[in-house]
């Protein structure tokens, strides 16, 4: 009976440790909410921000006219279920509307990057349609003909023949904008922040779909843009390596992602430097401490900056310190990726494993992988 008693208790005790082992049962269960309220929004936005930073140019826009065309391998690479990170205005968009994650983080070292997306996000819930979104975010009267069943370019094109209305119109849809966000949310938007959504949507009524990346300084010269510009017209009717139009203007099903995690609050704006004490690790624990993982983070070229500014390795322990797994994505762009992603006028895109090319960033003896080991 001893004998018996010893070999039960080894096998107990040999099943415990495999279940132990088994990365499903040793991962905390995905608590990750299914919408924040207004007022917990507002927190979370605030809580992860660090003061407001500095930049080169207003960034209303991208440039990156091949974004699309790493779509398809991001797809592949990528694993469902978790949260997109990104940096910049509405090119996160497009990701975002083909990785359909369950939260995103947008974090930027302007706090007018923050302006940009609270615009974006009143417009997305007052929006019926992708073409009830554009008459609104270029003040321009909704042409005839346009239904569910357009195409991102048929609607750019309706819209570019359509004058763009006066002041006093401008200034009825930012109110609008205005009340939308600090009473039907209930926001406490300070008046820096009431400012600096004016500005940004005073930019695209009076720049239209002309407008580019550094459109306060400089805008496109026709339709299809400039030599040395990407507008709005020319990121919305780009498509993939294939010809597919896959833009979040594609369709309304790729509309209505943004528009339903818009509605859900889960698509939360921050400040922060990339290589800052504060914001990229707080996103990160946020994450982790609710059982999910990163799926995708969207870079641009700031990697540049960071590592003329000596700051590539805090950026990089700031990514180790996150919850990764081998499926979690680096979208990043720069001039002469090559096949990676497009070429010729603008930036091409290119993917990236962040566990491996983080790996070596973290502390000494720490292990910042998602299934590291019991407890993590």
């Amino acid at each position: 009976m001893g004998y018996r008693r010893i070999l039960v208790s080894a096998v107990v005790l040999l099943l415990g440790l495999t279940l132990a082992a088994s990365p499903m049962v040793r991962a905390a269960a995905d608590t990750l909410p299914s919408k924040l309220s207004d007022e917990e929004l507002w927190k979370l936005s605030q809580d992860l921000s660090e003061p407001d930073g500095h930049f080169r140019s207003d960034n209303l826009l991208s440039n990156e006219l091949w974004l699309q065309w790493v779509l398809s391998d991001l797809l592949v690479r990528t694993k469902p279920g978790g949260v997109y990170l990104g940096v910049g205005p509405e090119q996160n968009f497009t990701y975002i509307a083909a990785l359909k994650p369950k939260m995103v983080f947008i974090t930027d070292i302007r706090r007018g990057n923050l302006h940009t997306q609270l615009m974006y996000k009143a417009l997305f819930e007052m929006s019926a349609d992708r073409a009830d979104f554009i008459g609104r975010l270029f003040t321009k009267p909704r042409p005839d003909g346009l239904t569910a069943r357009s195409s991102a370019r048929e609607i750019m094109d309706a819209y570019w023949d359509v004058n763009t209305s006066m002041e006093p119109t401008y200034r009825a849809n930012l109110q609008a904008i205005l009340d939308h966000l600090t009473k039907k949310r209930k926001l406490p938007l300070p008046k820096a922040d009431l400012d600096g959504i004016e500005w940004v949507y005073y930019n695209f009524w009076w720049w239209g779909p002309l407008i580019t990346y550094n459109s306060s300084t400089s805008a496109g010269s026709g339709r299809g843009g400039g030599a040395n510009a990407t507008t709005y017209y020319d990121l919305m009717t780009a498509t993939d390596a294939a010809g597919m139009s896959r833009s979040y203007l594609a369709s309304e099903e790729t509309f209505k992602v943004l528009k339903d995690l818009h509605e859900k609050n889960l698509i939360v704006p921050a400040v922060g430097d990339f290589g800052g004490p504060k914001a990229l690790r707080a996103v990160g624990k946020y994450i982790r401490d609710h059982g999910s993982r990163v799926m995708a983070f969207y870079l641009s070229n700031v990697e540049q900056y960071l590592r003329q500014d000596g700051k590539w390795n805090l950026f990089c322990a700031n990514v180790a310190s996150m919850p990764l797994d081998e499926h979690s994505t680096f979208i990043r762009s720069g001039q002469g990726y090559g096949g990676g992603g497009g070429g010729g006028r603008g930036l091409s895109n290119t993917l990236g494993s962040m566990l491996a090319e983080t790996r070596g960033c973290a502390a000494p003896g720490t292990s910042f992988e998602l299934f590291a080991r019991p407890g993590t």
